[in-house]
C-alpha cells in the first residue's frame, strides 16, 4: 500500500509544536518544511532527542557542524541502554561487539572505521582517520591499533543486558541475524551558522550478524554522504540494501539535479523498491537529508521510521516519516 500525499505547511506545523522542548507528530510522505535557516540538526530515530541538544550546544555558540555531529552521536555511543550503537550494542553471533562508523565534513574529507572492537566511540576514531591519516577507512585489528595509538581506551563493550539477549537468541532464534525493530543506527546531519554541512553515522550493526559483517554505516556514499555545495544524507535500516543502491550519495545527486530533500529521499526509496521488491520482504530502509539552505526530508520503505528535527536549541521534534509500504511484506 502506498500512502497518500498531504500538503502541510511549516506554519501549521509550528502551531501544533512546543517551542520549548519535545514535540511528537506524525507527518505524511510529502510534508516538506522549507526552513531556509541555519543552524539546524536532523538525526535518525528517537535517540536524536538526546543527541540533537548536545549538537546544538556547539552550534549555538557558532561552532562547526563537524564538531556538532561528532559530539551528538557520542552521547548515544556511550549509552549502555541503547543496544544498537557503541557501548551496550548487541554482539555478533560469536558474542563479540563490533562497531562501524563514518564522518564527513564540509570540505569533502571523510573517515571511517569498520569491524572495530573494544572502543566506545568509533565516531571519534573515524574522525582521527580522516584528520591524521592519508586513508578513508581502517578496519578490524588495524583500526583498533590505530585507536589505541591515538590514546583511546580499550574497554569491554558487552553489557550484561546485551549478553543475556545474545544468549536468548542462541537458544531461540535459529542463528539468524536480528534487526532492532525501531532503531539500528544513529545518523546525524548538521548545518552550522556558516551554512556548512557535516554528517556522522555510527552503529553496532545487525544484532547477531555473522562475525566480520560490515553494513553501510562506514561506507561513504551508502550510509553517509555530504557535498557542501548541495546537501547531505544518511541512512538507517538494512545496510546491505543501502550499499546496493549507494543510497546517500544518490539522494545528494538528486538534490543537485533540482529535487528538494524530501523528493530526493522518496525517489531513491521508490527506485530501490522497483529494482529489489522481490528481495525486500521484512526489510526496512530509511533516509534523512538536509540541503545547503536548511530544507530537510525523510522517507522510509515501511511504516515505523522516526527522526528528530531540531531547527533551534529548544525545538526537538520527533517526527514519524512518510513511507512507501504499509505492511511488512
Amino acid at each position: 500500500m502506498i500512502m497518500n500525499k498531504n500538503n502541510f505547511s511549516r506554519r501549521d506545523f509550528l502551531k501544533k509544536s512546543s517551542l520549548s522542548g519535545l514535540t511528537i507528530i506524525a507527518v505524511s510522505q510529502n510534508d516538506i518544511f522549507e526552513s531556509e535557516r541555519a543552524p539546524a540538526v536532523i538525526s535518525t530515530w528517537s535517540s536524536g532527542l538526546k543527541a540533537n541538544p548536545v549538537a546544538w550546544k556547539i552550534l549555538e555558540i557558532g561552532g562547526r557542524s563537524l564538531d556538532a555531529v561528532e559530539s551528538g552521536v557520542m552521547i548515544i555511543e556511550a549509552d549502555p541502554n541503547d543496544m544498537s550503537v557503541g557501548y551496550g550494542g548487541l554482539p555478533d553471533r560469536d558474542g563479540v561487539v563490533t562497531l562501524d562508523a563514518s564522518i564527513m565534513d564540509e570540505h569533502g574529507n571523510c573517515g571511517a572505521v569498520a569491524f572495530l572492537q573494544h572502543i566506545k566511540h568509533p565516531i571519534s576514531v573515524a574522525r582521527r582517520v580522516m584528520e591524521k591519516t592519508p586513508h578513508v577507512m581502517l578496519v578490524g585489528e588495524g583500526a583498533l591499533q590505530f585507536a589505541l595509538g591515538e590514546g583511546f581506551k580499550k574497554e569491554n563493550l558487552l553489557t550484561e543486558k546485551a549478553r543475556q539477549a545474545w544468549q536468548k537468541w542462541l537458544k531461540d532464534n535459529s542463528y539468524k541475524p536480528q534487526m532492532r525493530p525501531q532503531h539500528d543506527t544513529i545518523g546525524m546531519l548538521a548545518l552550522d551558522k556558516n551554512f556548512n554541512l557535516s554528517g556522522a553515522c555510527t552503529t553496532s550493526g545487525l544484532g547477531f550478524k555473522m562475525h566480520g559483517r560490515v553494513g553501510d554505516s562506514p561506507i561513504i556514499g551508502a550510509g553517509l554522504f555530504v557535498d557542501n555545495d548541495i546537501g547531505a544524507a544518511t541512512a538507517t535500516g538494512n545496510g546491505e540494501e543501502m550499499i546496493r543502491c549507494a543510497g546517500s550519495a544518490m539522494i545528494v545527486e538528486q538534490i543537485r539535479n533540482g529535487k528538494n530533500p524530501q523528493e530526493a529521499c522518496e525517489l531513491i526509496i521508490k527506485r530501490l523498491y522497483d529494482k529489489r521488491k522481490s528481495k525486500l520482504d521484512g526489510k526496512q530502509v530509511c533516509f534523512i537529508a538536509l540541503d545547503k539552505s536548511g530544507r530537510y526530508g525523510a522517507f522510509s520503505l515501511r511504516k515505523g521510521f522516526e527522526f528528530c528535527w531540531s531547527p533551534s536549541p529548544t525545538e526537538h521534534q520527533l517526527i514519524s516519516s512518510g513511507y512507501l509500504l504499509e505492511k511488512s511484506k
